[in-house]
């Protein structure tokens, strides 16, 4: 093998082919050298010296590797803990940049810095090889896709499904490549997606990830993929048949059948945890630049919990980020992104700053134009919760629609007002700085908690398969059996149940903002009450379809047609009741079940289990946008009750279109003064021509 060293280039960082060999160029701004090691077909190692350096990026040029050459880094610098630094020349390390893993690392002393049986702990130095215990990087093709076709949803007419790679296809008749990137394109799932009517699909976490070591041990691993290290390679376990190009392959199909996908990314934290965690990687290579330091500068930043936390506020860190999104915009053609843990990324020594370099780089860049942009605005440091604060174009994971929708179908007391702020957008929250009402991503479930189904079949979690004493997860899911925990063959307890979920789903698709349904709640998927399903890669978390809830799915497809059919459901601007240039009506009205305003008594009525609300297009809509009818929706927790119309224009009347009591309505002109609404229901009217 022809192994003649030239200067190369430091750009593009990573390892790129070249008609002649390959280049390598990789940051570090406090090592003394860098090696490229290279592995032959047996795992011999031949280690490289980058001979070049600018500007903190070593780099040089190999002649005569090809695509498929496995090779890994060493670093070579100073091991003083105490200053921050933690190179170790024994370690070997995956590039941040590799496109391609052959596996993850084997949990071993030897992939540790320090001599973890040393009184001195992680001040001592191992000097074990820790090559055996690490995957190769491999050197790919520089692929040559053509441009994505993107649908180009417009945010306003977006339905997000969060799902799994795994977790939709593993269990899947009608799927060949199971749990891989191939699988999920295949027919059998989008069909199912085209039919359900959701527009964007969020993919939890695909790069690639370590399972944590305490997890490996209890014989578990991590399902849902939040311990990413290498943020331009998928995991090696969801590739398919069609190795890497199978994603870009799965994004295409996608986009042929009309849905967008959409990366749930992990930028604030790594795997190497604390100053006890392992080097695989951003350790090994510059410890005190990738990472927050504490003032002792042994010890670690932890606003995501997990030990460490990405120094984004790095100009090489936040380059590498950057550098990342482009990656999986430009060549493998995402639509956009959910950021984990957002708040991290805005944080510099100030705190959090919606100004940070992180936002102005994401906002300004070409790449980034159109793409979503999604944050979950929370972080465990000090001001980490932040919803509401992020920059437009970003929307928010809202947990105020969360907490406050499960709480007011539970029944909780009082909790009139708050449905009816988010109902509405949760404008306290978003509308300012020139933000949507789209802003606020509505979702009832998420991956982290408990499903629908076993929202209103569980009082408390049920989390003992994770091996944690039941203390992980959420202590508060706002959730109730409706008659007794877990599965049920009571018919009263069933329909019970199967109402109210009806009636959570219909007022998610009722509401302003952009909503997300959590893939399974549609089939009826149970993960037996757990709401931490983090480490339970197996039936407990992967849908069963051969076992689903025809009807609710039925009922959530027609759910989400109604929303698509009526775009007073779905505005950009926030409704403030003020009156509109087209007919000087109102935008927003809310009605008593007598026909009577909501006045501030009803607001605060802590015994109020029915709420109104009449929608139009929103005053300053462009009139090309703008139209003269309403959606009416009555939403009832309590008994059943007799609801008085408003009264309807001269020349038009109510139609019923939507009630969660009645799922498979017939929609139906209202002739008289006033409907009944069911308990535990929601129902839609619309007003129309009465001579429609």
């Amino acid at each position: 093998m022809n192994h003649d060293m030239g200067p190369g280039k430091s750009a593009p960082l990573g390892a790129t082919l070249t008609e002649g060999g390959v280049n390598f160029a990789v940051f570090s701004d406090h090592a003394r050298q860098i090696y490229v090691c290279l592995f032959d077909a047996e795992g011999r190692e031949t280690q490289i010296v980058l001979p070049e350096r600018e500007g903190g990026i070593f780099h040089g040029h190999i002649d005569g590797l090809k695509a498929g050459q496995l090779y890994g880094l060493r670093a070579q610098g100073p091991y003083r803990p105490d200053k921050g630094h933690r190179f170790n020349i024994n370690k070997l390390l995956v590039d941040p940049y590799a496109r391609k893993l052959t596996g993850h690392p084997t949990w071993d002393d030897r992939i540790f810095g320090y001599n973890r049986a040393a009184e001195a702990l992680d001040l001592s130095f191992d000097p074990r090889d820790s090559a055996s215990k690490m995957p190769r990087c491999v050197v790919t093709e520089t692929f040559d896709f053509p441009p994505p076709q993107r649908p180009g949803t417009a945010v306003a007419d977006t339905v997000i499904y969060e799902g799994h790679v795994r977790g939709l296809t593993q269990m899947h008749p009608g799927i060949q490549a199971k749990g891989t990137f191939d699988g999920l394109a295949e027919p059998a799932m989008l069909d199912h997606l085209t039919k359900l009517g959701v527009t964007a699909v969020e993919l939890l976490p695909v790069h690639a990830f370590l399972s944590e070591q305490f997890l490996v041990e209890k014989g578990l691993t991590n399902y849902w993929g939040y311990q990413s290290f290498g943020f331009f390679a998928p995991d090696p376990k969801y590739l398919g048949p069609s190795d890497v190009a199978g994603f870009r392959a799965m994004v295409d199909r996608f986009h042929e059948a009309g849905i967008e996908v959409l990366l749930d990314v992990v930028y604030n934290h790594t795997p190497e945890g604390d100053e006890m965690g392992p080097t695989i990687s951003f350790r090994g290579l510059d410890n005190a630049s990738y990472y927050m330091l504490a003032d002792d500068r042994r010890h670690y930043v932890n606003h995501a919990g997990t030990g460490n936390t990405v120094n984004v506020d790095h100009p090489m860190v936040l380059r590498m980020v950057m550098d990342s999104l482009r990656y999986w915009v430009d060549v493998m053609g995402v639509d956009g992104f959910r950021f984990d843990l957002a708040s991290v990324l805005g944080r510099t020594q100030g705190g959090f700053d919606r100004g940070s370099g992180f936002f102005d780089a994401i906002r300004q860049d070409p790449s980034m134009k159109g793409i979503k942009l999604i944050a979950e605005p929370w972080d465990i440091g000090p001001g980490g919760y932040q919803l509401g604060a992020f920059p437009p174009p970003f929307l928010e994971w809202n947990d105020k629609y969360r907490d406050g929708v499960r709480r007011f179908w539970r029944s909780d007391p009082g909790r009139v007002a708050d449905l009816g702020a988010r109902l509405t957008g949760s404008a306290t929250q978003f509308d300012h700085s020139r933000r949507n009402a789209t802003a606020s991503v509505n979702f009832l479930t998420a991956h982290d908690g408990m499903t629908l189904d076993d929202l209103v079949s569980y009082s408390t979690k049920h989390n003992a398969a994770n091996g944690e004493g039941g203390k992980d997860g959420h202590s508060q899911d706002y959730s109730a059996n409706l008659g007794v925990e877990g599965p049920s063959n009571d018919a009263d307890i069933l329909e019970a149940r199967a109402r109210r979920k009806r009636a959570m789903m219909a007022t998610l698709l009722m509401s302003q903002g952009t909503p997300m349904i959590l893939a399974g709640d549609e089939l009826g998927h149970s993960q037996g009450g757990n709401n931490n399903a983090y480490a339970q890669d197996n039936e407990t978390a992967w849908i069963d379809w051969s076992d689903i809830d025809a009807d609710f799915l039925a009922f959530t497809r027609r759910l989400i047609a109604f929303r698509k059919a009526h775009p007073v459901l779905r505005q950009k601007l926030f409704l403030h009741s003020r009156e509109r240039m087209i007919d000087g009506v109102e935008d927003l009205f809310w009605w008593r079940e007598d026909g009577e305003a909501m006045g501030t008594t009803d607001w605060h009525d802590p015994a109020r289990k029915v709420l109104a609300v009449e929608m139009r297009t929103a005053a300053g809509t462009p009139a090309y946008a703008a139209s003269e009818y309403a959606v009416l929706t009555v939403f009832n927790a309590g008994p059943a009750v007799v609801f008085q119309l408003p009264p309807a224009p001269e020349g038009q009347l109510w139609r019923h279109e939507v009630d969660s009591a009645s799922p498979g309505l017939v929609p139906v002109e209202i002739l008289d003064e006033s409907i009944e609404i069911e308990e535990q229901s929601v129902s839609a009217l619309v007003l129309v021509s009465a001579e429609a």
